[in-house]
């Protein structure tokens, strides 16, 4: 049906690519390309030993607009899909842009030397997307991603509105590392040392960093789990796109073993972000680190256990106060008999395909920027059980 271009060999950028070859029918081409060709090589050679597809594969320096329109030029896809790191949105957006091809994300752009998650600079990329007859799709992932639109099927079938939003991240695997993270090392503790933050009728309030926590009973035998407050980039487009919203929150699950190195490094500085020297050298403390760890698309045959992510919500039906609980519990040891990945990378590439799933088959238009949310939910919560993510609704 049409030929897309990923960007991006890490673990996500290596689901994304399996699993849009198990839909030939709608993904008829793909080419997989990286600053490091031999990763988007031997990915492809898993693929083809799989799913017996034969996809191509290319080099580009992402940071790099030039590099980028020429390889656009020359793949001819119908829309690319950035799998590539954060600080990369911007260049591939404007590359899109010049080539007139459509755009799909599922992270937030971060500037590379300050953490900080807002979406303000890829909407302001709304007119010129408009004005091109193209459509980018930010934050096709879990979450953000599936989470904005258990929140939009909740607000269309669900709800009247919804006042209370607490979005509940629980990874209840075990690698065997003495730590590890299971997606790119920078950009993880970026986040998770970063000021949490909520919103509260009509403005939001900060916190530091991990001090809020909660204990939450996760369903289906996981059980009981500590999570703490984070700020995470879904609540930015939420608050302005669900009806009546009062609060909203995110929360996340870490282990006392993750948590204690994590303050160990913080203490030592080597989670800064900005450079330091070392032996005549400029170095950033954090890309060093990330030098040390293990590579997240190498925890796949290591990982045992479940994640379940999900949004509990409360609010209003027929004048009625109603809650409900959507969510979907995804097993580490079943994506890796699949396609050889931990379930982290797994929740965050399925998402994607099913994104440029809808863009290709036209279940999903529009010219323009668009969060998840603004989208018709019901074609992508059909896709996510037939693809790997079943989900669940209770309700009280």
């Amino acid at each position: 049906m049409a030929k897309v271009l990923i960007i991006g060999a890490g673990g996500v950028g290596g689901v994304v690519a399996h699993k849009c070859a198990q839909v030939a029918d709608v993904f008829s081409e793909i080419v997989l390309a990286s600053r490091t060709k031999s990763k988007c090589d031997a990915i492809a050679a898993d693929i083809k030993a799989r799913t017996g597809r034969t996809i191509e594969t290319a080099q580009v320096d992402a940071d790099n607009v030039p590099e980028l329109v020429a390889l656009i030029k020359a793949c001819k896809p119908a829309m690319v899909l950035n799998l590539a790191l954060p600080y990369q949105d911007l260049t591939i957006m404007d590359a899109c842009l010049e080539t007139g091809v459509h755009y799909l994300d599922t992270a937030n752009y971060e500037p590379l030397d300050e953490a900080k998650f807002e979406y303000k600079w890829q909407w302001a990329y709304q007119e010129r997307f408009r004005e091109k007859g193209l459509m980018a799709l930010l934050g096709s992932g879990f979450d953000p991603g599936v989470t904005n639109v258990f929140c939009a099927y909740a607000q269309k079938h669900l709800f009247d509105e919804i006042h209370v939003l607490d979005i509940i991240d629980c990874n209840a695997g075990d690698h065997g590392h003495p730590f590890a993270t299971n997606f790119n090392p920078e950009i993880n503790i970026r986040e998770v040392t970063a000021r949490g933050r909520y919103w509260e009728r009509g403005e939001w309030v900060e916190t530091d960093p991990l001090s809020w926590a909660m204990n939450y009973d996760f369903p289906e035998g996981i059980g009981p789990k500590k999570c703490f407050l984070m700020y995470h980039e879904e609540l930015e487009s939420l608050v302005q796109n669900l009806k009546g919203l009062k609060r909203a929150r995110f929360w996340m699950t870490f282990s006392d073993n993750y948590l204690n190195h994590l303050k160990v490094l913080e203490n030592v500085g080597m989670t800064r972000i900005d450079e330091v020297e070392h032996n005549g050298h400029k170095i950033v403390p954090i890309q060093f680190l990330r030098s040390l760890l293990p590579d997240p698309a190498s925890l796949g045959p290591r990982t045992k256990g479940r994640t379940c992510i999900g949004c509990l919500m409360q609010g209003v039906k027929d004048g009625k106060e109603k809650t409900a609980y959507i969510y979907n519990i995804c097993d580490h040891e079943a994506c890796y008999r699949e396609v050889g990945s931990q379930a982290i990378s797994y929740t965050t590439g399925v998402p994607a395909m099913i994104g440029a799933m809808m863009m290709l088959t036209g279940k999903w238009t529009g010219q323009g920027v668009f969060n998840m949310e603004q989208m018709d939910p019901d074609p992508f919560m059909e896709k996510l059980n037939l693809h790997g993510l079943p989900w669940v609704v209770v309700e009280k």
